[in-house]
Formats: C-alpha cells, sequence, structure tokens
C-alpha cells in the first residue's frame, strides 16, 4: 500500500507543476486518479 501512495503523490506533485490553469489542475488530477485506481485494481487482482 505504502508504494502506491508514494507514486501517487509523485505523480499529483508532477501534475500540478506541469500545469498552467485549474482546468489543466483538473484534467491532471483526473488522469493521476485513473492511473492509480489501474494500478490498485492490479494489485488487488
Amino acid at each position: 500500500m505504502r508504494p502506491i501512495v508514494i507514486v501517487a503523490t509523485l505523480i499529483a506533485a508532477l501534475a500540478l507543476t506541469a500545469c498552467n490553469t485549474v482546468e489543466g489542475a483538473g484534467k491532471d488530477i483526473s488522469s493521476s486518479g485513473k492511473a492509480i485506481s489501474k494500478t490498485a485494481n492490479d494489485v488487488k487482482n
């Protein structure tokens, strides 16, 4: 569980530094959330 949290934090930090607008931040966070969900499902199965 801990590695997933670390990866999620890094992705969120990179996503927030890469976007220029609030809309861009929303898209970045959404795509990061999808990646985290996919990883969690892969680990669970």
